[in-house]
């Protein structure tokens, strides 16, 4: 995110309207909610971390303890339990 000036983007009207509610502010304008994107899509951190509770769900079902998994993802027990409570409740809305 860079800095723009508003006189150099913004119409003189628009400008002056504004100058009526802040002037000499840094003022941030978000993008449009149809144009943003979600946390982690743009670097692969969501589908990195979908792969990783796929791994920890998968590990439990197979027989691994919460335990064992705390140590080889060095999470704690509370994440893991999360991790595997939602994956079960994603698993069963897919299967009805």
């Amino acid at each position: 995110m860079s800095y723009v000036n508003g006189k150099d983007v913004l119409p003189p009207g628009l400008l002056e309207e504004l100058q009526g509610y802040i002037q000499g502010e840094l003022l941030y304008i978000p993008k449009k909610a149809e144009e943003r994107v979600r946390w982690g899509e743009n670097s692969g951190s969501r589908q990195e971390i979908a792969a990783r509770n796929e791994e920890i769900f998968c590990s439990h079902s197979s027989g691994c303890s919460v335990n064992e998994l705390q140590k080889r993802y060095h999470l704690s027990e509370e994440s893991i339990r999360k991790i595997i409570s939602k994956m079960r409740q994603t698993r069963l809305a897919m299967n009805r």
